[in-house]
């Protein structure tokens, strides 16, 4: 099933995959997968990166080969969630290191944090002298997470799109 992308066509789509892929691909090898030359490429990465299509790049890193098994969920309830408060709290949020996703959320909850360490004394750490201390937390609720099944970027979003 192909996803609308107003704006882009199948030649950006297709570049859009591959970059998410392989963002260290040559501009060549890039060009010869789309069925375009060089130069018509590379203008166009360099149009999907002034838009802003393109943010950035950069390498992957394995999180359990840097001893960064440990991860948790952790639901944050607010005491405010007034327009001020939602600033604060991204604001801080936004400086905390472990925290590695943040998300507002439609629910009896108002965030959800995805929060990576080594170990669980690490994370009772983080929570405890960081999680807690966020501006307006009322209170969280911690889930464990045992294994990743499943984790992608954006470029699972394209499949089939090119």
């Amino acid at each position: 099933m192909q996803k609308d992308f107003p704006g882009l066509d199948r030649f950006d789509r297709s570049i859009l995959a591959i970059l998410a892929e392989d963002g260290r691909i040559p501009v060549a090898d890039l060009a010869r997968r789309i069925g375009l030359s060089k130069s018509p490429t590379q203008a166009r990465v360099k149009r999907l990166e002034a838009e802003g299509v393109i943010t950035g790049y950069r390498a992957l890193l394995d999180p359990i080969r840097l001893g960064l098994d440990h991860v948790a969920f952790v639901e944050v309830r607010l005491t405010d969630t007034r327009e001020k408060a939602l600033a604060e709290f991204n604001a801080a949020v936004r400086k905390v290191p472990e925290i590695e996703q943040a998300h507002m959320i439609a629910s009896n909850f108002d965030y959800l944090l995805k929060i990576r360490t080594g170990s669980m004394s690490e994370y009772r750490a983080v929570l405890a002298e960081k999680i807690s201390s966020l501006p307006h937390v009322a209170n969280t609720s911690t889930f464990v997470a045992m294994e990743a099944v499943k984790e992608t970027g954006v470029s699972g979003a394209l499949d089939g799109v090119g």
